[in-house]
């Protein structure tokens, strides 16, 4: 999926643009990412106070949700020998009716996706491979980024080592969260993003550094349909719309990014439906959750508690997924203020 063209003025500008567009290579594992500019926008105030997505700095976001070829091949590299050790893997993913078919070869030192108990008749990996991984927790969020940063999933933004509170899961209240010394450390860290970092990636109109914000990540005020049309005719999230699901049994869940015309302003996908993602937000005992489902009656609007969601840090679910932020190195950050991030100029994909 073409991520769009940048126009960028200055030879500061081009230099630091080169070195923030990177994706994150991991294995074999690559996340795209876009950038989210209009740094010290203002937040969306219009429902709620102090409401949400101001972000005054530089990051980007994954253009997709984590799909489950790319948790696969996290579990493959961090448990090679298949003992699920870190309990990484939940059984659901292979016997749920909604799971995601990532099968766990007990014994045989592998994940794959060729023993899955509900796939249809004749269907193969890449059948399953592009779609969003699921029931996974926060904690398996959390060291799936460690792991892109490091490659070790003890090792990043989120301290996950004995004696950091990473035991106390169930409360919900850790908070070894340190991304200043991550990026101290490594330049550029992978992270899930807080919850301003996904509002605004989701909403804001990537306009310059306003309160303007659209009601639906689709860069839509009008409510999305759940169609799957080829072409894409725009405005469309995978939801269940009664008595339809957006693709029905085995799948349910679309492949990311197949609405390929009901993009975000900042060219993400998927932040409406498909399923509910992770953030960093810490409500109460719970961690946020942003963006409705393949099983939710409609996209969530972001306005309110509608589209906002929370539950046990430690929980998963056929629903629930995530997708990684990138804060990059502050060297970078500096490069592009130097020459002001307002001279971004965004072109549309051909043929758009």
């Amino acid at each position: 999926m073409d991520a769009g063209v940048w126009v960028l003025r200055g030879a500061f500008i081009v230099a630091a643009a080169v070195l923030l567009a990177a994706p994150a290579v991991r294995g074999e594992i690559t996340i795209e990412t876009v950038p989210v500019g209009n740094t010290g926008n203002t937040a969306d105030t219009r429902y709620e106070t102090p409401g949400y997505g101001a972000v005054n700095y530089e990051y980007r976001i994954g253009t997709y949700e984590v799909t489950a070829g790319q948790y696969c091949e996290f579990l493959n590299a961090v448990d090679p020998n298949g003992s699920n050790a870190h309990g990484l893997y939940d059984s659901h993913m292979d016997s749920n009716s909604y799971g995601c078919q990532i099968t766990w070869n007990a014994g045989a030192s592998a994940y794959d996706f060729s023993g899955g108990t509900v796939e249809a008749p004749g269907s193969t990996a890449a059948d399953w491979q592009n779609r969003p991984v699921n029931w996974v927790s926060w904690y398996d969020a959390a060291m799936f980024a460690n792991w892109l940063t490091s490659g070790d999933i003890h090792q990043g933004a989120y301290d996950t080592s004995a004696g950091a509170g990473w035991g106390d899961i169930d409360a919900g209240n850790y908070t070894g969260i340190d991304r200043a010394g991550a990026i101290s450390t490594y330049g550029k860290v992978y992270v899930i993003p807080t919850e301003d970092e996904w509002y605004k990636a989701a909403y804001h109109k990537n306009d310059g550094d306003t309160g303007n914000y659209f009601d639906y990540p689709t860069a839509s005020n009008s409510v999305p349909s759940n169609d799957l049309t080829t072409p894409d005719d725009g405005n469309n999230a995978t939801f269940y719309d009664h008595p339809d699901y957006t693709i029905g049994s085995p799948y349910y869940r679309t492949e990311v990014g197949e609405h390929e015309n009901s993009e975000s302003p900042y060219d993400t996908f998927d932040q409406g439906g498909n399923v509910w993602e992770w953030n960093e937000a810490l409500i109460g005992s719970y961690r946020g959750l942003r963006g409705g489902s393949f099983t939710h009656y409609a996209v969530p609007e972001q306005r309110g508690t509608d589209g906002r969601g929370y539950t046990t840090p430690a929980g998963v679910d056929y629903c629930r997924g995530f997708r990684v932020s990138e804060v990059p190195e502050p060297a970078s950050m500096a490069m592009l203020a130097l020459g002001g991030l307002g001279m971004l100029i965004r072109r549309r994909r051909a043929g758009r």
